[in-house]
């Protein structure tokens, strides 16, 4: 594991327990004055992670709210003056625009506070695709970084976060498994999206991703023609849209195959049950 280093260094038991530790970590999108140290994230699929690690030490402050795009959002003033507070900022680290966007500014308000880049060690798609998250494979390289992150912010607690973690790495094998199980039963082999946030999960499942919009931008006649003709060889009847943006490409798409959109978001703040919800949503769609 890499370990933590401030951000002038930085280029960019059991379940139970696990989920009575994120339970007791007070995610908040706002500053709490509890006395804990403060973690920062970047968006709310990681509150979960740093909850599960850091227990009763830590409280969390989710930078790009639940709704909200980390493609354009914008930090308020009263978030950088929580930021300010901080002592560890885990970042995804894979290219997400809102750190891209953000870095120098959270530098400046918060030269003191440790950096964690949480995708030190992640195998990257050649594709550029910043939703690393998206694979419990993934997320347990991300929460190890995590770990070491709150050990170099906190020493004292070093024994509780490295317990924490244990448990949770075990959690995240017993949902590659169950996530494993239920696709291979299912027969799928392709499943289409409206935006292509989910190419960790189709990698580490023997799934293929169909988008609809390719960089962003709405899909030309030729691409929805396209598109169209791969689902029907595919016998693919739903298309998968983030609730976070626009899902009129999913309807076009849906309206031509006879299917239907289905809401599936890779910014939930439930990990967990998200990617358990994603797992039987995908399965089911054959």
């Amino acid at each position: 594991m890499m370990p933590a280093v401030p951000y002038g260094g930085l280029a960019l038991c059991g379940v139970v327990f696990v989920f009575l530790s994120v339970l007791a970590s007070g995610c908040t999108t706002q500053a709490p004055e509890s006395g804990k140290m403060l973690v920062a994230v970047t968006i709310p699929p990681q509150a979960e992670s740093v909850g599960a690690i850091g227990g009763d030490r830590v409280d969390v402050l989710v930078l790009v709210p639940p709704g909200a795009s980390p493609h354009t959002y914008e930090l308020t003033p009263g978030q950088l003056t929580d930021l300010s507070r901080a002592r560890l900022y885990a970042a995804v680290g894979s290219g997400v625009e809102f750190e891209t966007a953000w870095m120098e500014k959270i530098r400046e308000v918060n030269p003191r506070m440790t950096v964690v880049d949480s995708s030190e060690g992640v195998a990257l798609l050649p594709d550029g695709d910043p939703h690393i998250w998206l694979s419990p494979a993934n997320a347990k390289v991300m929460a190890e970084n995590v770990c070491d992150g709150l050990v170099a912010a906190d020493p004292a607690g070093k024994d509780v976060y490295e317990a924490n973690l244990a448990a949770y790495l075990a959690h995240l094998d017993a949902l590659d498994a169950e996530i494993r199980a239920e696709v291979g039963e299912s027969g799928c082999r392709a499943f289409l999206v409206s935006h292509a946030s989910w190419g960790y999960f189709a990698r580490d499942y023997g799934l293929v991703q169909i988008p609809v919009e390719e960089g962003g931008k709405d899909p030309s006649p030729r691409q929805i023609e396209e598109t169209v003709a791969h689902a029907r060889a595919g016998n693919i009847s739903v298309v998968f849209a983030a609730p976070e943006a626009s899902t009129r490409s999913a309807h076009v798409i849906a309206d031509e195959i006879g299917g239907r959109v289905v809401s599936l978001s890779p910014l939930a703040g439930n990990y967990t049950e998200n990617l358990r919800a994603a797992s039987a949503a995908i399965a089911g769609s054959v």
